[in-house]
């Protein structure tokens, strides 16, 4: 793919966002097989930490979707801000620029996380702190619903009325991970939670140049299949899941029509039960008819 063929592209992105009360937006794409919508809050936090992409381009001839909710994490003065944030401007770009990213997508995104983490490692050499991120992305191309998640951030599907789990959160105590941190020279002990180290409460993230050894950043990688029974997909941060449940956003969003009015919904909903974290939530739903419904 030429350069300019990315630059001129059709996107729409959302950028940091910093007020307590939730910034939303979305669109649709050309062919209005599916719409979007996001919304962004800082909730109770004195800081924002969250950051959402969602881009809607023309590849190659081609109608792509990118979404993705990047959370920074705050541990020790983490630079939570500065990794998300580097995370949300380059994965996508590092992807869409992957020679086989129509042939073999997978291996395009697995590829695409671990440039984006090896390049922000370099260029946090001269600084003193440690920065991570999560990020839970999805990718649409054609009739192909690519998930992929470091962390604990989350995209649950609903099909046929159905919430259903397409990435898992990455946490040191589940035997795998706490296996393969410990094969590889590290410990998880409890710290409040179970932490990598006693530090960080996620077995995978990008940065964390300290805990780079055992906190990986090569993503858990979903397809699914767009046709007639996948209604919607959530991406959202913990601040929506520590407070929500898979059935719970699945039953908020389906009577919503409308994807940004959906995830506005999640967000106030994660707040109104006391979440204490930033909270931010991309809702896309598909459109079987080959049209997106006019919003309420």
């Amino acid at each position: 793919m030429h350069m300019m063929e990315y630059l001129s592209s059709e996107f729409s992105s959302s950028m940091q966002l910093c007020h307590a009360t939730a910034v939303t937006g979305g669109d649709s794409s050309q062919d209005c097989r599916y719409s979007y919508g996001y919304a962004s809050s800082r909730g109770k936090r004195s800081s924002m930490e969250d950051f959402c992409e969602n881009q809607i381009s023309n590849l190659n001839g081609q109608i792509v979707g990118l979404f993705g909710v990047f959370d920074g994490m705050h541990v020790w003065g983490h630079g939570g801000v500065r990794a998300a944030e580097y995370v949300k401007q380059n994965l996508f770009n590092n992807l869409v620029r992957h020679p086989n990213f129509f042939s073999d997508t997978k291996s395009a995104i697995a590829d695409a996380y671990a440039h984006t983490d090896e390049e922000f490692l370099k260029s946090e050499h001269n600084q003193h702190r440690d920065a991570g991120s999560t990020a839970s992305t999805a990718v649409i191309v054609g009739n192909r619903l690519l998930v992929a998640n470091v962390g604990d951030s989350r995209a649950v599907i609903c099909r046929n009325g159905k919430a259903i789990a397409v990435s898992r959160d990455h946490k040191p105590d589940q035997s795998d991970e706490r296996q393969r941190i410990e094969d590889a020279g590290g410990f998880v002990m409890w710290a409040g939670t179970w932490r990598v180290g006693g530090i960080l409460a996620v077995s995978r993230a990008f940065g964390d140049r300290l805990l780079k050894q055992y906190v990986v950043a090569d993503p858990e990688i979903k397809e699914e299949v767009i046709d007639g029974s996948l209604q919607f997909l959530i991406l959202a941060s913990d601040g929506l899941w520590d407070v929500v449940t898979n059935e719970e956003a699945v039953s908020m969003v389906q009577p919503i029509e409308d994807a940004e009015v959906a995830a506005n919904r999640l967000t106030e909903e994660a707040i109104r039960r006391g979440s204490a974290d930033n909270v931010t939530c991309i809702v896309v739903r598909f459109h079987h008819s080959g049209r997106a419904e006019a919003s309420p």
